[in-house]
């Protein structure tokens, strides 16, 4: 049996985040649901309130052989505004923070060099505010958040492009030399 290797990104909605890795070549599984917080066993109504400290995540079942995790991390930073504290887009609050939950210190290393890069490509006016921290338990979202954008596609999309997700995708990341993201 083949090594599998772990990634969790939360970068707000985590519809909007699964989306972005479905069909990519070497994740093997995707599940949304909840990392960061001090509730045992969250609830998306109880995580929406933002009173448990978990964010919306996607843990992300890799092969290494296949992608790199600066791979991931390219295809994360690509679906995110890394420089609002404030949570994403229309989804405002800690539960919707863009976070990089690291598993090994390799990773955590990676996630750094990668917001140094971004910071000196100077993209932005405002530096980094991904946050990244160790994960911690993982807690899976409810059956209905699993693979929502395949599930509903047509809400998907007007949830997408109503939340300003995919403008900002297509105004910032879509415009500039993303050969920052190259090794």
């Amino acid at each position: 049996m083949k090594e599998t290797a772990t990634a969790t990104f939360a970068g707000g909605c985590f519809w909007c985040i699964a989306s972005a890795f479905d069909g990519t070549k070497g994740v093997e599984k995707i599940v949304s649901g909840y990392m960061g917080g001090d509730v045992d066993n969250p609830s998306y109504e109880l995580v929406c309130t933002g009173q448990t400290g978990h964010a919306e995540v996607v843990q992300i079942s890799y092969d290494p052989d296949l992608i790199s995790y600066d791979a991931l991390l390219a295809v994360f930073f690509r679906q995110i505004d890394p420089t609002d504290k404030d949570g994403s887009f229309m989804d405002r609050g800690s539960q919707y923070r863009s976070a990089i939950f690291y598993h090994t210190r390799e990773q955590k290393q990676q996630a750094l060099d990668m917001i140094q890069k971004i910071n000196d490509a100077k993209i932005f006016k405002s530096p980094v505010v991904t946050e990244v921290v160790e994960a911690s338990q993982f807690f899976p979202a409810e059956t209905y958040h699993q693979d929502y954008h395949k599930k509903n596609p047509a809400q998907y999309k007007y949830y997408q492009t109503g939340s300003g997700r995919q403008g900002f995708i297509t105004r910032v990341w879509d415009a500039i030399d993303n050969k920052i993201f190259e090794p």
